[in-house]
């Protein structure tokens, strides 16, 4: 929010189920599309027309939705990873990644929140995104702020649908200037989104954080930041 207020009017806000939200776990369906439906609400109660929006994971596979379902909403797309794995596993290596990123990430975390065990499902998760150890070297700090998300996490791993597919169709029509972020030690099954996104939208501009993966923008928040602000001035040019 720093880098970017000089230039701009920037809103940062909590999706549902995260801190310090406190919304009941009561549906058995969550996902990207439910948290477009909210973005767009949101959009409309502050009458903020055609807006930029920057996302990373779950948040860039929510502002890829909303672009797709309300494109007069949406002026331009930050997207960092978003995981639409539906997309890669028609392939064989698509597909290995799939059952590896389910196998050894996902199945374990659901099956630790189901116990009711969040911090063993965040480790799980923090720790298939960035490495083995991760969450165990994060700073107190940080990691009590990643339990206070666990309620996020623990609504999508339960979901009957976490990963929703979304037309690629509907993706290769948008018109608006797209960023495709990556990181440049991001897990294969996410790289390879990514690289079907690119496909998908081949006038997109792409970059590459050294020294980062999944949540490049909190890993390597300088070079996160100057690859947008690079984005935005190639695009206001």
């Amino acid at each position: 929010m720093k880098a970017l207020s000089p230039q701009f009017r920037v809103i940062s806000y909590s999706r549902r189920y995260h801190y310090p939200n406190n919304n009941p776990l009561t549906a058995k369906y969550h996902s990207a599309i439910t948290e477009a439906e909210d973005l767009a609400a949101l959009i409309r109660m502050f009458k903020l027309g055609r807006v930029h929006l920057i996302g990373t994971s779950i948040g860039a596979f929510t502002a890829l939705v909303l672009a797709v379902k309300h494109p007069e909403m949406v002026r331009s797309l930050v997207l960092a990873e978003p995981p639409v794995h539906e997309w890669v596993r028609d392939s064989p290596t698509g597909a290995s990644a799939y059952k590896e990123f389910m196998t050894t990430i996902w199945q374990p975390a659901t099956a630790a929140f189901k116990a009711g065990d969040d911090q063993v499902a965040m480790r799980f998760l923090v720790d298939g995104f960035t490495g083995k150890g991760s969450f165990d070297k994060l700073a107190p700090g940080s990691r009590a702020a990643v339990v206070q998300n666990s309620r996020f996490f623990k609504a999508n791993t339960l979901s009957s649908d976490p990963f929703p597919n979304l037309s690629k169709d509907k993706v290769r029509r948008l018109r608006i200037p797209v960023l495709i972020v990556t990181g440049e030690n991001t897990i294969k099954i996410h790289k390879l989104v990514n690289e079907e996104l690119a496909r998908l939208l081949p006038k997109a501009e792409q970059a590459i954080i050294p020294n980062a993966g999944h949540f490049s923008a909190r890993e390597n928040p300088q070079a996160f930041n100057e690859a947008v602000l690079k984005f935005f001035a190639n695009y206001q040019q």
